[in-house]
């Protein structure tokens, strides 16, 4: 019976495939931006109705649906996300179903994994008899953007609203890093936490043949930059991995003229919470006394991003045991730690979690830009693992 209902729905994936195509280039053709996902929300509930599944629609754009099973009572709940937000790129990928909007791009795979969510909704609402308890699919807004939609999603009480026990909550994203056909675990620590500086640093402008009577803020700015990178070989455990980046420096002179101010902007990422909380500490303390130090003023704005993401160690165990199962035991593949951030962590600390990556990568040149590239674009045949393993672990955790 077990084994037929695996035949059952890899058949059903197969069927559906070209409906899940269609709904990718559909939402990739016509991207939103972070809080802004108005159409995109309209066509997945238009795509739930159709399906005759209910749904409500929280925190502006996101939309979050019910799929009851109806094998035995139970008050279990797997929680399935999806991401719905594009970004702020001009596409340069000439196909026909590029984005119609100059500037905003799906160039992170949020088409992808919303289309897949839709069809993980169809497969569960035709076999509600085989598994207990419910699915939530949630459809979440702006991913891309601090403050990031899934702390506006929590904050609205939508998932505890629900009852019962929260068993899961699962998130899935593609990864050119990974293979085709492959899905990407890792227990305990897998992303980092994010956190954005934005300094002005503020001298005295002046002849480039007299620096003696200015400030010069792009010295000052590039001692800064030089000293704030001692936090990390100097302050940080070696055994904690730590990012601090500035990509922008920014100092509006000329060759022969000392520029007013100087504008920075950058990033540290970690993997622990506490160390987090004293590096960002130090850098503030940094940036504030060093310019003052030599003449100085300064500004500075720190944006305080996503949380590092923690996999339930005894759920990422259960979800390989379930796709070794169910889909082979060469399907589930061990990751490295990732430094890329996802607001997706912030249901790590609420409720047992688990992130996973969907291989994308194969031998097609085209589809190997990284995320959040211009180029960036995807096999779509990953529909056929990502669907599966979706639909196949939400039901074995409610049937535990």
């Amino acid at each position: 019976m077990k084994d037929q209902l695996l035949k059952e729905i890899d058949s059903e994936i197969e069927q559906i495939f070209p409906y899940l195509v269609e709904m990718r280039r559909h939402i990739h053709r016509h991207p939103e931006l972070s809080f802004q996902e108005y159409k995109t929300s309209a066509y997945i509930q238009d795509q739930l109705s159709r399906m005759a599944i209910s749904f409500d629609v929280v925190a502006k754009t996101g939309v979050v649906a019910i799929i009851q099973g109806e094998k035995q009572a139970s008050d279990h709940i797997v929680v399935l996300r999806a991401d719905i937000d594009a970004l702020p790129i001009n596409e340069q990928n000439e196909v026909d179903y590029k984005s119609v909007y100059g500037g905003i791009m799906h160039a992170c795979g949020h088409d992808f994994h919303t289309a897949n969510l839709l069809g993980v909704a169809s497969i569960l609402n035709k076999h509600k008899a085989a598994f207990a308890g419910k699915v939530i699919l949630l459809f979440q807004p702006a991913e891309e953007k601090i403050p990031g939609g899934a702390l506006q999603i929590l904050e609205s009480g939508i998932l505890a609203s629900f009852g019962g026990e929260i068993k899961a909550v699962l998130g899935l994203h593609v990864s050119p890093r990974v293979a085709l056909g492959k899905i990407g675990l890792r227990s305990g620590r897998f992303m980092a936490s994010s956190d954005e500086f934005y300094i002005t640093v503020k001298g005295q402008g002046g002849h480039a043949a007299e620096p003696h009577q200015a400030v010069d803020p792009i010295m000052i700015a590039a001692q800064l930059l030089t000293t704030l990178q001692q936090v990390i070989s100097r302050k940080a455990n070696p055994a904690i991995p730590s990012v601090l980046t500035f990509g922008r420096f920014i100092g509006d002179g000329a060759a022969n003229v000392i520029p007013d101010e100087v504008k920075l902007a950058g990033t540290f990422r970690t993997m622990d919470e506490v160390w987090r909380k004293e590096a960002l500490a130090t850098v503030e303390e940094i940036a504030h006394a060093l310019p003052i130090a030599l003449g100085a003023t300064v500004e500075m704005e720190i944006k305080h991003g996503y949380p590092a993401l923690y996999n339930d160690p005894n759920l990422t165990q259960a979800v390989k045991c379930i796709l070794q199962e169910t889909m082979g035991n060469e399907v589930p593949q061990d990751l490295e730690i990732w430094m890329a951030a996802e607001d997706f962590a912030y249901y790590s600390y609420r409720y047992p979690s688990l992130f996973m990556l969907v291989g994308t990568n194969n031998d097609d040149q085209s589809t190997q830009f990284g995320l959040h590239n211009p180029q960036f674009n995807l096999d779509e045949k990953a529909f056929g693992t990502a669907v599966s393993a979706m639909v196949n672990t939400a039901m074995a955790l409610l049937n535990e």
